[in-house]
């Protein structure tokens, strides 16, 4: 099914804040959205006139219940990618490092909340972000 619409309609572009979390053990935080398959890092969509930092921290605060000190996060930088849930959409995320205070419980639209070992993750359903920059860039402890 094809139509005049969908092949001249342009990618969208959604800008967020999203956030490379390790344990103690080098595993990276990852949540899974409710009605979808796909694991990525927590985060999200950055307000009109909100900075990267001030959404990321009110992000982790509705998903996960957990607080972040906006000062605190390391940006590793700005990176584009294929939106996992959103078809034709394409993701400008702003990157940081970042410890949380509090155990992470989900919340909001978060399914699913997982600690995965990035050694382990091959056949799993990530994010292009996910799978693609933070994986080969971070998933190894500094």
């Amino acid at each position: 099914m094809t139509s005049s619409h969908s092949k001249t309609a342009r990618a969208s572009t959604i800008r967020i804040a999203a956030a490379v979390i390790r344990d103690d053990g080098g595993r990276l935080l990852l949540v899974r959205k409710r009605g979808t398959t796909v694991f990525m890092q927590a985060g999200g969509k950055i307000e009109p006139g909100e900075l990267p930092t001030a959404a990321l921290a009110r992000e982790l605060r509705e998903e996960l219940g957990v607080a972040v000190d906006p000062a605190a996060a390391f940006h590793l930088g700005s990176f584009s990618a294929p939106a996992a849930n959103e078809p034709d959409t394409c993701v400008e995320a702003e990157l940081f490092e970042l410890s949380i205070i509090g155990e992470p419980v989900p919340a909001a639209e978060i399914e699913e909340m997982i600690w995965l070992n990035p050694e382990l993750a091959s056949g799993m359903d990530l994010a292009p972000l996910t799978a693609d920059i933070v994986l080969p860039r971070y998933g190894r402890q500094p």
